[in-house]
Order: structure tokens, then sequence, then C-alpha cells
């Protein structure tokens, strides 16, 4: 049955010697590979390029994953099915409440329903703004096209299904962080997810670990991978040294989060207005120039047929602090955040790369080697029957073809075999050239199983492009030019830099949970270190612990909010609408 098995490992790994033991006591034979060795780790990154922990296995070439947290939890189907299912659960269990109160959470916060009047550091749309400064992020601008190139138009109506469920989710955990929050020794205001865990179910230890790991969240996935997106934005767009975008930034991050949430909520109420003016004013421009478009797209989007946080127990340290004096309305206002987040600048974003049409075109780009191969054959994507078989194959399904083992000729840098097809990014690349130190390459290169045994060789050609740099695209095909590209480096300046404004807050509190007031000012300081750091430096480990403490700290979160759910029954029973 197992042909050939292969583990990718690397040394100290529990559960690569796991993966080993369990093989060896089935008798079932196996080939070694070191990781830790640069050339096997390349190329395993063009087997699996989503590979980030040790081991990774495969069985008949087939990848079937391995033993690691990563794949257990956020990568697996079930932490998904748990975030959406809790959203359905609640949306039934409390009437629809996303729906209901929709109306009542834009009066309030316009403030044309009378809902300050507690105790609090923010006001309702000020604790908005700052929750929605740590949801709105790159993944509005790279994130949703990404979902396009990878799942086609139909990714955005199921961005939208997950939206409305999440407002629900949000609603709740929200609704609760509010009501159970605190008001420490200095006169501050705490609350999240940490205070109705220990208060509500009466479980301590749990509040614990949850804060602990949102201290690691914060830097992990709010602070280190913002910067670095922002540093070779700069890098890229405007010749700006990565250092110096680190260190201007960090500076005036520590200005900003030094103050406090009162602070935080005053940038972040400035900053939110300022990115949609700039964001959506753009956006206008391609629709309007694209104005025939946009019905087709709306159609291709329900023809054929994942951003906003919901669960995960962040933004409800932000509405904490909220001085609505009610706090299920302070849930009703946290329904504006997915819808806001998801169902608006997502949606902007989607139509802008459907109605230019950019999302099917092919543009010269460099081939990075984690998304290129060369398959047997010569294949053409204007070809039909080509087309079904090369859609089988990025997709990972059966199909007839096969990757190239064996030699290409070139000729100044231009492939003149007739035996070899080279697919970049899910599409045929054409027009492509290679070069060597900066001469085009004539003679042959050696290809092992799909890939180029020479490393160091510069490819470029034209090819389907994804994440941000399909949407800066598609912000240039109109009568900005240019200049499209341009905003879009800019949004992703503003977005990523108020997520790193608001996570700071997520930290803050959840270590004022652990150690007091007094350990706050040591962790600021370390999150604006990590953050200019993190401006220079290779983040991918960093990214790696992110991935699997999003859903160690959402899990506990989801179960409390589940076990409180007749509480917030109650209060939703209770709640008259005037």
């Amino acid at each position: 049955m197992f042909e050939k098995v292969e583990i990718y490992s690397k040394s100290n790994c529990i559960f690569c010697d796991k993966a080993k033991h369990l093989f060896n006591s089935m008798n079932i034979e196996y080939v070694e590979h070191n990781a830790e060795d640069q050339a096997t780790f390349t190329e395993l990154m063009e087997r699996n390029p989503a590979a980030r922990t040790m081991p990774q296995i495969f069985i008949n070439n087939q990848l079937i994953g391995g033993f690691t947290l990563d794949s257990q939890l956020s990568g697996s189907w079930w932490f998904p099915a748990l975030l959406i299912g809790t959203g359905i659960f609640f949306t039934i269990y409390l009437g629809f409440p996303q729906f209901r109160f929709f109306g009542q959470g834009w009066r309030i916060v316009t403030g044309k329903h009378g809902g300050e009047g507690s105790k609090g550091e923010t006001t309702p749309f000020e604790a908005l703004t700052t929750a929605m400064s740590g949801a709105v992020g790159t993944g509005n601008i790279g994130g949703v096209a990404l979902a396009i190139w990878t799942g086609g138009p139909a990714a955005i109506f199921w961005m939208w299904i997950t939206a409305i469920f999440g407002m629900t989710t949000k609603f709740v955990e929200v609704t609760l962080a509010h009501k159970f929050r605190t008001t420490l020794s200095d006169g501050s205001i705490s609350g999240g997810p940490m205070y109705y865990i220990e208060k509500g179910l009466n479980m301590k230890w749990v509040a614990i670990l949850f804060s602990a790991l949102m201290m690691i969240c914060a830097i992990g996935s709010g602070n280190m991978p913002q910067i670095n997106n922002i540093a070779n934005v700069m890098e890229t767009e405007f010749s700006v040294p990565k250092l110096m975008t680190g260190l201007v930034l960090g500076g005036l991050l520590w200005i900003i989060i030094i103050g406090g949430i009162t602070r935080i909520a005053a940038v972040a109420s400035k900053i939110i207005p300022i990115m949609g003016v700039i964001y959506f004013g753009g956006a206008l421009i391609v629709l309007v120039n694209n104005y025939e478009n946009i019905i087709p797209s709306f159609n291709a989007i329900f023809s054929r047929l994942y951003s906003n946080e919901a669960g995960q127990g962040s933004s409800p340290i932000a509405h904490a602090s909220s001085k609505t004096e009610k706090s299920i309305e302070q849930g009703m206002v946290s329904i504006l955040e997915p819808f806001i987040d998801t169902i608006v600048v997502c949606s902007v974003t989607a139509m802008v790369i459907l109605s230019s049409g950019v999302w099917t075109e092919k543009f010269e780009n460099s081939f990075d080697r984690t998304s290129m191969t060369v398959i047997s054959g010569v294949y053409s994507d204007a070809n039909e029957d080509d087309v079904i078989e090369l859609s089988k194959y990025v997709q990972n399904m059966p199909s007839e073809i096969t990757n190239f083992n064996g030699v290409i000729s070139l000729e100044a840098g231009s492939i003149v075999s007739s035996n070899a097809t080279i697919i970049h990014k899910r599409s045929v690349g054409e027009d492509v050239i290679i070069s060597r130190d900066g001469n085009l390459v004539t003679g042959d290169l050696e290809i092992t199983n799909g890939s180029f045994v020479e490393r160091g060789l510069n490819i470029r050609g034209k090819s389907l492009i994804d994440s941000a740099e399909l949407t800066a695209k598609a912000f240039s095909q109109s009568s900005m030019n240019e200049y499209g590209g341009y905003l879009v480096a800019i949004a992703l300046l503003l977005f990523a830099f108020s997520t790193a404004i608001a996570w700071c807050y997520y930290g803050d509190r959840s270590t004022a949970y652990i150690f007091g007031e007094k350990g706050v000012f040591w962790y600021r300081n370390f999150y604006v270190l990590c953050f200019i750091l993190a401006a220079v430096i290779d983040t991918e480990v960093v990214w790696n612990i992110a991935y699997v403490v999003v859903a160690l700290v959402s899990i506990p979160n989801l179960i409390a909010i589940f076990v409180l759910r007749r509480e917030m029954k109650e209060d939703v029973d209770n709640y008259k609408l005037n």
C-alpha cells in the first residue's frame, strides 16, 4: 500500500520522533530527509510551499501532513468549522441578533441613541474604531486578492457568509467582555475574555493561559508581520531603507501606546476615517472606470460559488473600555465591525479586482521558486483540453501532467526546448527569460522533479499574480495609472500600522491581568523593540508560532461564550429596543 514514505524532519523535534516511532512500530520503511539542510528544505518548499513546521510526510508522493500543532489546530478542518459553527448556533439561539440589532448599533455609535453614561475610557465610536484598527489590516488588501486567486470569485461569497455569522459571535463575546470588565488599582478599565472566563466560569488558570497566549499573539500576528510588510512596501515603492522605516514608525508607535487606551483610541478614531477616505476614494475611481463590469462581477461571485477575528477574543478587549451604559449595547456596536471589515472593505477590494479583470490577466513579474514548477510536455491555457488538465494539476487532483525531469535548452535566456512548460502562480508562464548574474543564459539547465537544480537563477516572465501585488495592479488599471500602486502602498502602511497600535492594547491588558498594571510598561517597551527588529529580520518563526497561538486563544474563548449562553440569552430577552 505504501510504495514510498518520506519524512522531512529536524533534530530535537518531538513530533518528528513520534512520526518515525509510529512508522517503525508498523514495520513501514521510510526515507528520512534532513530539513535543516538548505537544499533539502528548498526542495520541501517546492513540494509543499505551505510547509511551516516539521515533520512533513509524503506517502506515494502525496502530502499527508504531520504531527504538528498547526496542522492539528488552525490548519485543520475542524477549527474553521468550530468558528462558523459557533456563529450559526448563537445566530439561531439568540434569534438572529446581527439583523435585529444592526440598526440600533448604528444609532448608538453615531450618538442618536443615549448609549453613554457608565464608567469607561472611550466612547462607543472610539472603542469600535480601535477594534477595527486591529481587524482591518493587510488581509483586506492582500488577503482578498489571494482568496480570489485561489478560489475564484466564489471565495467572496463564502467570505460574506463567514462575516454574517461572525457578526453574532462578535456580539456575544463583546457583550460578555463589557459585562465582566473590571477597574484596576490605577483607575484604568480592563476587560476581555480572561475576565468572563474567570468570573463567569470560575476558571482562573484558563484565564491566565488565555492572557499569556494573547500576549504572544499580539506580538506574533498583530505586531511583527505588520511592520515587516510595511518595511518591504516602503523599500519597494519608495526606496526607504527597512531599518529607517522600523526606527521612525517604532518611535511613533511608542509615543502612541505609552498614552494607553485613551491615546490609542484617539489615534484610531482618526486613522480609520482617513484610511476609509483614501482607500474608498481610489476604489471609486477604479469602479467608475470599469462600471460596465460591476454587474458581471457580482454575477461571477454568485455563479461560481475569512478576516474579521470574530471568536478570537481580541477585539472584545478594546470594546470593554467603552462608556456604554448597557453591555449589550456595546455588543450591538460590535456587530458593525465584521460588517465594515469584511462585507464592506473586503467587498470593495474584491469588486475593484474583479471589475478591472486583472485577476485573469498575466503580468510581467519575477518567478519565485516556491510558486514555480516545470512540467513535462507543452501546455497552453488557451487550449480548453489543456486547461482541464492544468486545473486538475494545480489543485493537486489526479491528472495526466507530471513534473519534468531532464534538461531544457536555452538560447539568449529563452527556452528553445519543446518538451517542458513552466507553471507559475497556477498559470502557464509566458515570455520567460532566464538570467544568471545579470547575463542571459545560453545552454542547458537541469531540472529534477519540476525544479531547477541550479540556485540563484533570475527567472522572469508573464503569469498570474496574487496578494497585494494583484490589488495594486487592479488600482493601476484606471485613470490613476501607476499612482494606483502608490495608493495601495499607502493604504497598506496605514492598515498595518493601525493594526500594530490596537494589538499592543490587547497585549498590555493581558499583561495587566497576569502581572498587574506595573508589568504593562515593560510589555509596551518590549512590544516596540520587537516591532523595530521585525522590520529587518525574517519573521517566519514568529508567523509559525502565531499560526498555533491564534487557534489556542480562540478555543477557550469559544468554549467560554458557549457555557455562558444562558446568561447571554437572558440579556438579549430582557433588552427592549427603543
